[in-house]
Formats: structure tokens, C-alpha cells, sequence
């Protein structure tokens, strides 16, 4: 069993300190190039899609069931197959789904933009003109949801995880006093990057939120629902415990088929309320007269249904599961007993949340960096790239191949211990 590192004399660390720097000399001038910085889908990952590519291939594919030629201008919120098999995915009624393009990124910020210069709903006065409004990011959580906060000037308030969803007496307690905090982000399955999956009650509790701001907006993304490569992992649906209530408007979730077939050429959706739907497409028809209905279309032909997509998520399963348990091994051979990592081991998703010693993110990716490896920057899972203590990593194992991440993994080891030893070594 190896010591801890803080239980160690200084000429122990000083010895191991020397160590690490001749490994980490080593790795240097082997000139390797790796890459564990997106969680992005593999090549054999795009290739269980590759049914997509015939799935539409006459023209009489091209026409709805109710006599629409998805070819041409129109239908703005989306073909009505597509509607029908998202609302399935989503356990929605069709009525409730809104069919965009490609991104469900893009959606998040049209929606939010839309909150920002126009208001929501009956509440029409912009969160602009309202002054400061503020958003509550679960942390640490997904650097593009704070980017679109920076984009817009809007101060973040960082939320504590619990495991199992957001600290929720922290955010009630935050929401009914604050009439500025306008909304939340939340990824509710598997969340980027820590892997939780919010449990019952903490959804329950998100449902019934009582906020100050009436224009108060959560914005859902459900991007892993179906991403699941170990225990199946269900989610409850909020949607069940706000409909028919005060808070039916309050809920946009979002969700996409860019991990499910190819990244940048899916399908997004954005699920919510009908009053949101009728909203928001009525700004919408400034913007465009309809998304990719072709795609639409060939992505329902493709996918099928709920359970047809579930087989298909098995292949993905396949491919990543041994990705995961492939690093969780290599953490253990490098940190048990070190005391200077904890790691999460999710069932789903494209991240391993990575905590190491305290005051060593930084240093430990430069290290990385000057090393030959990528990995995501230091502070990137919290607002302003401001990790309290310096100490989250994102792990994303889903692109390399596997003698490449174990290899980066070897790497990624090497640079934590020698940032651990002269963080150590310096307080000394």
C-alpha cells in the first residue's frame, strides 16, 4: 500500500519529488502527442451510425404523414414525425417539442438570449432591462453553459453537488430571497463532468421551486439521457411534477442526437411548455423559416422509436464502457493510497470528474500541456474558470484509442504526483 503523500518526511518527498521529475524528463522528450480534452465520440463510435447515410433515399420518404414535402419551406417547429419521436425520447406530448437544427447549444442560447431581450412568456420585460440577472451553475458543471452566461454579462452564483443533483436548500434558499436570480442550468443525467445523476427528490424539489423572480427559468439539458454504459441509470422526469402547476412554464429542457449519431449533424430539441413553444417560435420566425426538416426526417427513419435507440446506445455502450473502466484501473494503480485523488465512476456520460490536491490544477496542467497532453484547462468546470480550490480536472476518455489513453493516463499520473510533491514541498 503506498504511503500518503501528506504523512511523508521531507526527504521522502524530496526523493519522491526527484523521481517524478526524471519520469516527467522522460515524457518530455519522448515527443508524445495525445488528446483528453472533449468528450468527443470515436471513430468507431460514428461508425455504428452509418445507417443514417441511406436512411433517406427517395423522394417519397421526403413527404409527412400529413402530405408535407419536408424538401421545402415550412414547419417551423419541426416535422411532425420528428415531434412524435421526440416526444417519445422525452416522455412529452408532441405538442411540447420544438425541432431546431443541429445543435442544442445553439437552442440553450437562442433561449437564453430570448429571456434576455425579450422576457418570457406574460413576464415581458426583458431580463436586460431589469438590471443584474443572475444564474445559479451548479458547480463544478459545463464550461459552454458559463460561456453563455459571460457572453451575456450575467453573474454566475456557483451551487454546490451533492452527488445526486445541486445543494437544494442552498438554491431555495438563494431563489425566494433573490428576485435577480432569474434561472439555473442543470444537467440532470450524468452530469458534465462529475457523472451524477440527479436523484428523485432533488427533481421533485427543482419542480416546486418558489422563486422571487416570476420570470424565474431552468434550463434542463438532458444531452446524456440515453448515454448509459453501465448500470442503467433512471431519471425522473420533471416535467411530471410541473405540469398543471404554477411552475408548468418554468422548465426548458434540451436534448440532441449529436452523440447519438454524428456530432454536428443531429437533431436538437427543445422541450417545454406550449405557452413556451408559442413564444418562442414567434420570435423564431424572425430568425428562420425552419430548421434541416430533411434530417428531420432522416433521423426518424433511422432511430425508429424509444427502444430501437436503446439497441442502438448498446453499440455505443460497448465501445466506451471498457474506455472508462480502462482509466478508473489506471487511477487506482496511480492513487490508491496517495491520498492525493478522488475520481468519480459513472454509469454514463463522456466524463470522470478528477479531484487532486489542493492548489495543484494549474501546475498540474501546465505539466500536461508541456508534456504533449491535452486535457481541459485548469478552472474550466467552474464560472470564471474559478475553481475554489484549484483541484477539478476533466477527464474525457471517449476519443482516443485505448494504448493512447492508457498512455495519457500514465502521463496524466505523473504530472499530478510531481505537482502534489512541490505543492507539498513549497508549504514545507
Amino acid at each position: 500500500m503506498a504511503k500518503k503523500y501528506v504523512d511523508m518526511s521531507k526527504e521522502e518527498l524530496t526523493g519522491l519529488n526527484s523521481e517524478l521529475q526524471k519520469q516527467y524528463e522522460d515524457i518530455v522528450s519522448s515527443g508524445i502527442s495525445l488528446d483528453l480534452s472533449r468528450g468527443k465520440p470515436s471513430k468507431e463510435q460514428l461508425d455504428v451510425s452509418e445507417g443514417l447515410f441511406s436512411a433517406l433515399s427517395s423522394s417519397s420518404q421526403c413527404v409527412s404523414s400529413t402530405g408535407f414535402d419536408v424538401r421545402n419551406y415550412g414547419l417551423l417547429q419541426g416535422v411532425e414525425e420528428a415531434r412524435n419521436l421526440f416526444a417519445d425520447l422525452l416522455g412529452v406530448d408532441p405538442e411540447n417539442i420544438l425541432v431546431g437544427g443541429n445543435s442544442s447549444l445553439t437552442m440553450q442560447y437562442d433561449a437564453f438570449a430570448r429571456c434576455m431581450l425579450f422576457g418570457v412568456g406574460e413576464h415581458r420585460m426583458s431580463w436586460i432591462r431589469q438590471g443584474d440577472a443572475k444564474i445559479l451553475c451548479p458547480s463544478p458543471g459545463y464550461d459552454r453553459h458559463f460561456a453563455i452566461c459571460e457572453e451575456f454579462r450575467t453573474p454566475m452564483i456557483p451551487v454546490r453537488l451533492t452527488g445526486h443533483g445541486p445543494d437544494m436548500d442552498q438554491v431555495e434558499e438563494l431563489v425566494a430571497n433573490d428576485p435577480t436570480i432569474k434561472g439555473m442550468f442543470c444537467v440532470p443525467k450524468y452530469s458534465n463532468p462529475t457523472g451524477e445523476t440527479y436523484d428523485e427528490k432533488t427533481i421533485r424539489r427543482i419542480a416546486e421551486l418558489n422563486p422571487a423572480a416570476k420570470d424565474f427559468r431552468i434550463f434542463w439539458d438532458n444531452a446524456y439521457l440515453y448515454h448509459d454504459f453501465g448500470k442503467v441509470t433512471d431519471v425522473a422526469n420533471i416535467f411530471d411534477y410541473t405540469k398543471g402547476t404554477k411552475n408548468e412554464d418554468m422548465v426548458y429542457e434540451f436534448f440532441s442526437t449529436s452523440k447519438i449519431t454524428f456530432p454536428g449533424s443531429g437533431v436538437a430539441v427543445m422541450a417545454t411548455s406550449k405557452a413556451n413553444i408559442d413564444f418562442a417560435m414567434k420570435h423564431m420566425s424572425v430568425q428562420s423559416i425552419n430548421s434541416d426538416k430533411i434530417n428531420q426526417m432522416r433521423h426518424v427513419i433511422f432511430i425508429k422509436n424509444a427502444e430501437n435507440l436503446k439497441e442502438h446506445m448498446k453499440k455505443h455502450a460497448a465501445i466506451l464502457k471498457p474506455k472508462f473502466e480502462l482509466v478508473e484501473q489506471k487511477f487506482h494503480e496511480a492513487f490508491d493510497g496517495t491520498g492525493i485523488a478522488t475520481w468519480t465512476e459513472p454509469n454514463g456520460g463522456y466524463f470522470i470528474s478528477l479531484d487532486i490536491f489542493p492548489n495543484t490544477a494549474k501546475t498540474t496542467f501546465n505539466l500536461c500541456k508541456a508534456a504533449g497532453l491535452k486535457i481541459t484547462g485548469a478552472g474550466a468546470t467552474f464560472p470564471y474558470k474559478k475553481d475554489p480550490e484549484s483541484k477539478n480536472l476533466r477527464i474525457c476518455p471517449s476519443y482516443a484509442s485505448a494504448e493512447d489513453l492508457e498512455k495519457a493516463c500514465e502521463v496524466l499520473a505523473v504530472c499530478v504526483k510531481l505537482a502534489a510533491t512541490r505543492r507539498l514541498l513549497e508549504v514545507e
